[in-house]
């Protein structure tokens, strides 16, 4: 069974039987049969998405077996502009028509001098100025693993901070600052969300909840947590399920850490290069971290992994880090030409923009169908949460309560400016105007209700089941989607910052069709 495609863009409403070729099949199902006999049982991608990809540019994928697929899984967000752009391919060739040695381990290069140039003019401004890049291994656990390890010899503690949910790569010591770890030696503090808040009541006063705990793990001198050499959180929890930091509560953080001289990580491997609205996610709550952990979109599709840290960090020795390929000449190349291009083109304000839009169609769809708990976001990282039909409570639109006093709205901002430290009412008031003071918030500037503690309705059961038909519906369509969150139940959508409106239509209508198709069946298997 295939489906066929006209155009890129074009809106599928159902999908197409087409006779595929006996050759063309049997080439497909060949290399599919060579790849699960041969290639190790921990690949994962080529389990739900066994296609063959043999060509690509922008949004769309063509398969050996003739098929077209509009791709927002984006190398699991790693191509900004989508696949081949030229400008990705133009850079990559001057580099190899140019002669330039390929391989150079640190040496200074003029393609690695193009490359920082690029990369420090779109910094952060308290982090540009004063700042130190290193490069690492080819990939994000490596730039993780590289700022734990700056981190603990500049402090000289060995502690690290993380958050529940997290995800931060597949090597051990990243492995443990992440929410599938074993062997815990890492303090894990609560990450706020709505939906499924730790605390049952979601918005400002959960955030607020979460904050305390912090420091209360930190300022508790029988907490069994000591002071740790640094803490790392992401701005938008991808993995974890698509969850955006509110943002006062990330003001709070900058504020716990920095009062307390612990180094901020914030790891901005998925989220940066203007895929959540801003160049880099941390510019949405307006904080500058000690430390960014990057790679993914900086590569321009190609592996490459940095750390970009403040200055008075850098108390390595020679060779205290290192790795062979470090000096990947034709990503830096490609990152140069994609932050470039991102920056020069306004993609960061399209982001926001088209994701504010795609979200507010989505939540539109949530309303339809009940097995959408939840849809939320920020710019073109999107997620929608897939539940159980008519079990446990919580209403159609997945929001814990009014939209403007209990969290992000259709940007995945968080309103408000940021408070002082010292405005919080008494305890018992903080479900009102001492609460919003207390985060960040400033209660003038917000004019909506104010959600009150314990008014959380229970959210339904996460649905893998669900979530993997959906996948395997949006397939069948033509659409490639991940999944992802705390029970693998949340459908995420990663589609390249060049995605066009035009496409954005099709991608929502094949997604719409699908969880359409996966309802009607449910009802049919409940009946």
């Amino acid at each position: 069974m295939a489906v066929t495609e006209t155009a890129p863009g074009e809106a599928m409403a159902e999908h197409i039987d087409v006779e595929e070729p006996s050759a063309t099949r049997s080439a497909h199902e060949g290399i599919l049969r060579r790849q699960s006999a041969r290639e190790s049982a921990a690949r994962t991608y080529a389990r739900a998405l066994p296609i063959v990809p043999v060509r690509a540019r922008g949004l769309t994928i063509e398969g050996a077996d003739g098929r077209r697929y509009l791709d927002c899984l984006s190398g699991a967000g790693t191509l900004a502009l989508g696949h081949n752009h030229p400008v990705v391919l133009e850079a990559i060739r001057k580099v190899l028509d140019s002669g330039a040695p390929l391989h150079v381990l640190d040496l200074a290069t003029p393609v690695k001098d193009a490359f920082i140039t690029e990369l420090f003019r779109t910094l952060p401004p308290g982090l540009a100025d004063h700042a130190r890049v290193q490069f690492c291994g080819p990939a994000g656990t490596d730039a993780v693993e590289a700022a734990f390890k700056l981190v603990r010899a500049a402090t000289g503690r060995n502690g690290m901070l993380a958050f529940a949910g997290a995800y931060h790569g597949m090597t051990s010591g990243a492995l443990e600052a992440s929410g599938d770890a074993f062997d815990v030696r890492v303090a894990r503090l609560p990450y706020p969300q709505d939906y499924r808040c730790p605390f049952g009541v979601g918005g400002p006063h959960g955030a607020e909840l979460a904050a305390r705990w912090t420091e209360s793990v930190l300022d508790d001198p029988k907490s069994g947590v000591p002071l740790p050499a640094g803490m790392i959180l992401e701005p938008v929890q991808g993995e974890g399920g698509v969850l955006p930091a509110p943002d006062a509560w990330m003001r709070r953080m900058r504020r716990i850490t920095a009062d307390r001289s612990i180094p901020l990580i914030a790891d901005e491997v998925q989220t940066g290069v203007g895929r959540t609205g801003a160049f880099w996610a941390v510019e949405h709550s307006g904080i500058t971290p000690d430390v960014m952990v990057l790679s993914k979109a900086i590569g321009g599709s190609l592996p490459l992994a940095v750390v970009v840290y403040r200055e008075e960090l850098d108390v390595w020795e020679p060779g205290a880090h290192a790795g062979t390929f470090r000096g990947n000449q034709l990503a830096m190349a490609a990152g140069t030409a994609t932050m470039a291009y991102v920056r020069e083109n306004g993609l960061t304000e399209r982001a926001a923009t088209l994701g504010a839009r795609m979200l507010e169609q989505l939540r539109g769809l949530s309303r339809e169908f009940s097995v959408i708990g939840d849809v939320r976001g920020r710019g073109l990282m999107i997620g929608v949460e897939i539940v159980e039909e008519g079990a446990g409570g919580g209403d159609r639109s997945g929001v814990a309560g009014p939209r403007g006093a209990n969290g992000p709205d259709e940007t995945g901002r968080s309103g408000g400016s940021r408070g002082s430290r010292g405005s919080r009412g008494s305890d018992e008031h903080c479900g009102a105007a001492g609460l919003l003071g207390s985060v960040g918030v400033s209660s003038a500037d917000d004019a909506g209700p104010v959600v009150m503690p314990g008014s959380m309705a229970s959210p339904r059961p996460a649905s893998p089941e669900l979530a993997v038909a959906v996948q395997r519906e949006c397939l069948r369509r033509g659409l490639i989607v991940e999944l992802g969150g705390r029970h693998a139940s949340v459908v995420r959508l990663l589609p390249p910052l060049t995605i066009t409106d035009e496409q954005a239509t099709a991608v929502l209508d094949r997604l719409a069709d699908a969880v359409a198709a996966v309802a009607r069946g449910h009802d049919r298997g409940a009946g």
